[in-house]
Formats: C-alpha cells, structure tokens, sequence
C-alpha cells in the first residue's frame, strides 16, 4: 500500500469517525459523557485537518476547482496514478 493510499485511507476513517460523535453527542444524556465526546472530537477534527494539510502539500488530495465535466476527468485521472514516494 502507497504513502497517499495508507494517508486517504486515514483520512476517509476520520472523517467516518467525525460523523459519529455527532450522532453520540446529540443522543447521549450524561453530561460528563457529553463532554469526553466532544474532546474526542475535537482532537480528531484537528488531526483530521493537520493529516488534510499534509495530503493536500503532498499532492494527495486534490480540491476540485469547480463541477466542469473535463476538469473532473482530469482530476480522477490524476488520482488514479500511482504515486512515487
């Protein structure tokens, strides 16, 4: 497995993970409980948007400029070349 392949991978579970503690936040009533999870989630949006920060230097996660067919073309092109590390 590639550094980019292992880094989005990464990435993609955190994201996962971020929409979970929503979802426990919302429903849970204790509120020290609250609290553990909204710390939990806050060091994992940090760390999800530090790794972010890394991929996008990297080159790995690329932003799309807008929803243009040819430009989206473009992009998974890119992303389905493999990366040298």
């Amino acid at each position: 497995m590639s550094e980019r392949d292992m880094v989005m991978d990464i990435l993609s579970g955190v994201k996962a993970g971020l929409a979970s503690y929503a979802k426990n936040i919302a429903e849970t009533n204790d509120q020290d409980l609250r609290m553990t999870f909204q710390q939990m989630r806050d060091g994992d949006e940090k760390f999800q948007y530090d790794l972010y920060k890394l991929a996008s230097e990297k080159g790995y996660y690329v932003q799309p400029p807008s929803s243009d067919m040819l430009e989206s073309n473009q992009i998974k092109a890119n992303l389905q070349q493999p990366c040298a590390v």
